[in-house]
């Protein structure tokens, strides 16, 4: 039975006894956070490196998996209303960029946030090695929903070259950062509680 308990998330120990109003000003904040984040983006090709998976990882592991997964609901949401610099930047607005070549990766943020917040909810963001785990599975969901969409737009053999290979090194960085950050988050929550 231990193992089937939910472990607190970060957010649990910010934002006491959370009810609608609370959640829902988490959820848009957070939202905005990985819009923020989004607007760190350099075009490779078709699809864009940005800080966006970073930021859905860790909004992910600190709300934990479903505030996790309705902000990511939430972020689409808002952006496929056109608002400007919600999505990253360059490339089409609005709804444009849910049904272009970027679409699958937007939708796969939601289950990328819920898996990393399912794992956060098992301690598994506490320490650096569990971490890196958690976040490397989150990230192979989001690439499976972002590269199945993609298919339909590069040729044939292209897939991996254009939505995969690319983004390697950068999503390699963006694990290690949220390893040390979301650890070092729980050292100053167990630092203060003393």
């Amino acid at each position: 039975m231990q193992g089937n308990i939910h472990k607190l998330t970060l957010i649990d120990f910010v934002v006491f006894e959370t009810g609608f109003l609370k959640n829902a000003v988490l959820i848009l904040g957070f939202s905005m956070f990985v819009a923020a984040c989004s607007q760190v983006s350099i075009w490779t090709g078709i699809v864009p490196v940005t800080g966006q998976t970073l930021a859905v990882l860790l909004t992910g592991a600190i709300l934990g998996s479903r505030r996790g997964a309705l902000t990511m609901i939430a972020y689409v949401v808002i952006g496929v209303t056109g608002i400007p610099f919600w999505f990253s930047f360059g490339g089409p607005a609005g709804m444009a960029r849910l049904i272009g070549p970027t679409g699958g990766y937007l939708i796969g943020f939601v289950a990328m946030a819920f898996v990393s917040g399912w794992f956060a909810e098992r301690g598994w963001d506490r320490k650096i090695v569990l971490t890196v785990i958690s976040m490397m599975a989150a990230s192979i969901v989001m690439y499976v929903s972002g590269l199945a969409w993609l298919y339909r737009f590069v040729p044939e053999g292209g897939l991996l070259k254009v939505g995969l290979y690319p983004f390697i090194i950068g999503d390699v960085l963006k694990i290690a950062l949220a390893a040390l950050l979301l650890p070092a988050g729980w050292k100053i929550i167990d630092y203060l509680k003393k």
